[in-house]
């Protein structure tokens, strides 16, 4: 009698685990598209690889490659609380991704059912790079930002990054209290995404430090004020 005891149990275990439902929310696309529309703050990942993204990808959509051995670095840099929505070709590496950033501690993920390939079927519309010209600020404007007696700091960042919302505030107070010696200059890299290649900011944040129309220094990630003040008293 126990072991037919424990045999059943063994098998209903079984059943639920083979059962169990994933971590994300696996939306078909209509339904995807939609809630995407009806968060007002949220991150889109295209999980597939560079050249299927430049292929086509839903507006706004970052590209983070399942793939590439720098996903975790790159995901860990979101902030975990902002709603996320994750995609690839057919499902089969957004599911991966989804269960992998559940674990990370995101807490609110949805999964595009059938991944692009559903979204085309559903007739929905997907983004291409335009490479007739520059998108937001060109570099002569950049460079326009340099013309000043005072250091520049120039902050990359991104409203899905949570360094760069971190950073905010005391960059906002180092700002305040350098007025006389330091110009701040926020950038956002979605908004601008051909400065950003032409500069190769590749990770975010990313803070540039020029004086005299020179960079002096540069930093990629999160940094603390203090630490970020020595800096700057350096080139003072």
């Amino acid at each position: 009698m126990y072991r037919i005891l424990t045999l059943s149990l063994l098998l209903s275990l079984s059943f639920i685990s083979c059962t169990s439902t994933p971590k994300g929310n696996l939306l078909n696309p209509n339904a995807f598209r939609a809630t995407i529309n009806e968060k007002r703050e949220k991150i889109v990942i295209d999980v597939r690889t560079p050249g299927e993204y430049n292929e086509g990808f839903i507006k706004n959509a970052l590209n983070i490659d399942w793939n590439n051995s720098s996903f975790g670095d790159e995901v860990a840099k979101l902030d975990k609380s902002t709603p996320v929505f994750v995609y690839c070709r057919s499902g089969g590496r957004s599911h991966s991704a989804v269960n992998a950033m559940a674990n990370m501690g995101f807490k609110e993920i949805y999964e595009l059912e059938g991944g692009i390939m559903q979204w085309q079927r559903a007739g929905l519309p997907l983004e291409t790079k335009d490479n007739s010209g520059p998108i937001g600020m060109s570099m002569k404007e950049y460079k326009q930002l340099q013309n000043t007696d005072k250091l520049v700091l120039v902050d990359f960042h991104a409203p899905w990054c949570g360094p760069c919302k971190k950073m905010a505030p005391f960059l906002k107070e180092i700002a305040d209290e350098q007025a006389d010696l330091l110009k701040l200059h926020k950038i956002d890299a979605d908004q601008n995404p051909t400065l950003a290649e032409e500069l190769s900011i590749n990770s975010l944040p990313t803070l540039l430090l020029y004086k005299n129309k020179k960079l002096v220094w540069s930093h990629i990630g999160y940094i603390e004020k203090d630490e970020l003040l020595k800096k700057i008293v350096t080139f003072n």
